[in-house]
């Protein structure tokens, strides 16, 4: 059987400005799409046998299907599993064709009205355009394929000077079995040029079978977000704006059926804060409107992005709309930003879609 894709027309990447040659760098903290979920049961096994964070790190339960590292670590707790993802990733081969990403000068956008007024019907028709969607249902034994282009900001300390500086935008390739067991990550800067498999005894959260199992009722679905983010998320996360990353996690790197994206559109409507953002642009350039929700703790506005005319998704990002104390990020920095260019349904865990199975 052929890979299935469904692939969105590429856009040019015009935000990021120019970027200086490769420099070392120290790992971002928890802004790598990278850091989301993959190696979140290996994490938990290595903080139990070093010594603890300030707060403790929550091991996910088995088949919970909301679930983001930024929901359950604060800030403070990022340096320590960051540096256990670091170690994971570095040993996950042997290191040929890993070469370090180019950075440069902060990525900034200019921030977009939002629309508390405007979010509910701009989510019902988004909601519309996703039932409408159909794609092939996958098989057993098959693979989820995500390709994306993303970029982060981080700060950089290099001989006690510490600056804010932003990755080139870079290609990521992630293949994820539908039980969520097994996966290969190929992507740039971070892997070798052959990946890296991701495997682990506790399922991904987004995993296909876990997704098909949710409630497509949107009050259902909702209550069971809240629960499921509730167990594990950070208390200086606010409740709503977990419940809100946990749906745009399953927005990006998943595989939705039809029927649920629709739902959890309708899902996201129902919490408190969201609104309509009339411009936003995704990793590639792409201009779009957006469905957001802004975290005061931190000052960040997370984005989707949806094609202004089809309503497609198309990426998402963190945007600063609000300075806060002690932050080394100014309004209008880009601390994430991706864009979707491809997703497909593949017959094994390293084929790109158009190859024969």
């Amino acid at each position: 059987m052929n890979a299935s894709p469904f692939q969105p027309h590429p856009a040019e990447w015009t935000e990021t400005q120019d970027l200086l040659p490769s420099v070392a760098r120290d790992l971002p903290a928890g802004r790598h799409q990278f850091h989301k979920e993959q190696l979140m049961a290996q994490i938990h096994e290595d903080l139990r046998t070093t010594r603890a964070p300030a707060r403790p790190v929550v091991a996910p339960r088995r088949g919970n299907p909301f679930l983001r590292r930024a929901v359950l670590l604060p800030a403070a707790g990022f340096a320590l599993a960051g540096a256990v993802v670091a170690g994971v990733v570095l040993s996950g081969g042997d290191g040929g064709g890993k070469t370090a990403l180019a950075t440069g000068p902060a990525l900034t956008t200019r921030i977009g009205a939002a629309d508390a007024e405007g979010a509910p019907r701009l989510l019902d028709r988004i909601s519309l355009a996703a039932a409408d969607v159909s794609g092939p249902a996958p098989r057993a034994g098959q693979y989820i394929y995500i390709a994306s282009k993303v970029a982060g900001t981080y700060l950089r300390t290099v001989d006690d000077k510490t600056e804010v500086v932003s990755q080139e935008l870079h290609s990521r390739q992630v293949w994820n079995s539908l039980d969520g067991h097994d996966g290969w990550l190929i992507e740039a800067g971070e892997t070798s040029d052959e990946g890296m498999a991701l495997s682990s005894d506790t399922p991904l959260s987004s995993a296909y079978d876990a997704l098909v199992e949710l409630p497509t009722d949107p009050d259902k679905l909702l209550q069971r977000i809240y629960r499921d983010s509730d167990a594990v998320r950070d208390h200086e996360v606010p409740r709503d704006q977990a419940a809100f990353v946990a749906i745009g996690d399953l927005l990006t790197e998943s595989y939705p059926p039809a029927d649920l994206a629709a739902a959890l559109y309708k899902a996201a409507a129902r919490i408190p804060g969201v609104v309509a953002v009339e411009d936003a642009v995704d990793a590639m350039g792409r201009h779009g409107v957006a469905i957001a929700r802004q975290n005061d703790a931190d000052g960040e506005r997370t984005e989707w992005i949806f094609d202004k005319k089809t309503l497609r998704f198309l990426g998402e990002r963190n945007v600063v709309v609000k300075k806060v104390a002690d932050s080394p990020f100014e309004v209008g920095t880009v601390t994430f930003t991706s864009a979707i260019t491809q997703r497909a349904v593949v017959d094994d865990g390293k084929q790109v879609p158009g190859q024969a199975g």
